[in-house]
């Protein structure tokens, strides 16, 4: 019978502090892993800490903005640190836009959507790879979206940035699959999270997105999100490599 493995192993998730991360780091934390829980916020970060120490389970927090070198690099220091090396990635921190179509999209939004949903993930995978070549092993997961398989459930700029994630995850199972180390996501469709879209009234994205989004169905609770997250990157998944997992009530086959 095929158990997690996941028990004692160090493992890494982003945007932990709230939503789908917070459920992931629980569910891991449950298993029996050590997990570094990275948030931009602090206060979120090390109430998820409370919660996985009060249950009996191991964590520490790094605060900060993983678009930037210096966090990446300390949150890689912690796990390797404290955890001795990093068994699993779940690069799953991210920011939606303003469901913008691309005649309204700003610099501003572009440049913030892609550098914190595809420019940060694709950072710490790479400071994360050095240890799994060395350890044989690893296993990275990442959160992408309904937005991965489509164009018509959000706006440009977070489709483009879901997209990338997509590519990039396929391109770390292909160049990697041999070095003994998987990577995978999710495809989240709607989710109970609590964020909110800051919509621009009167704009095209929105106008036109609306009559796709009827198709979303019932959203799914974070820990239903968390629970394929945990397989993926579990030894119950060891021969799934380069997989774009929709979680999604069905929202992909309409």
């Amino acid at each position: 019978m095929t158990t997690t493995g996941l028990d004692g192993r160090s493992v890494i998730v982003t945007g932990a502090g709230s939503g789908i991360g917070r459920a992931t780091a629980l569910a891991f934390a449950a298993e029996g892993a050590r997990v570094v829980v990275a948030d931009l916020n602090a206060e979120g970060a090390e109430t998820v800490v409370k919660e996985i120490t009060t249950a009996g389970g191991t964590a520490v927090a790094v605060t900060g903005d993983l678009s930037e070198q210096a966090v990446v690099d300390q949150v890689t220091a912690t796990a390797v640190e404290r955890f001795g090396g990093v068994d699993v990635l779940v690069n799953n921190a991210g920011i939606m836009d303003r469901m913008s179509a691309v005649a309204e999209v700003s610099d501003a939004e572009w440049e913030r959507v892609i550098r914190v949903n595809l420019t940060a993930p694709f950072l710490l995978t790479r400071a994360v790879l050095p240890h799994m070549l060395e350890a044989g092993k690893g296993a990275i997961v990442n959160t992408a979206s309904e937005a991965s398989l489509r164009g018509s459930a959000a706006g440009a700029a977070y489709t483009a940035s879901k997209h990338g994630i997509a590519g990039l995850t396929k391109s770390l199972a292909v160049m990697y699959r041999d070095k003994g180390i998987r990577a995978n996501a999710i495809a989240p469709g709607g989710t109970k999270t609590g964020i909110v879209v800051d919509i621009e009234a009167g704009s095209q994205g929105p106008a036109v997105l609306g009559g796709y989004m009827r198709n979303v169905g019932q959203p799914a609770e974070a820990e239903e999100q968390a629970a394929a997250i945990v397989f993926l990157a579990s030894d119950a998944a060891s021969n799934i490599n380069g997989v774009i997992l929709p979680v999604d009530n069905g929202w992909a086959a309409v």
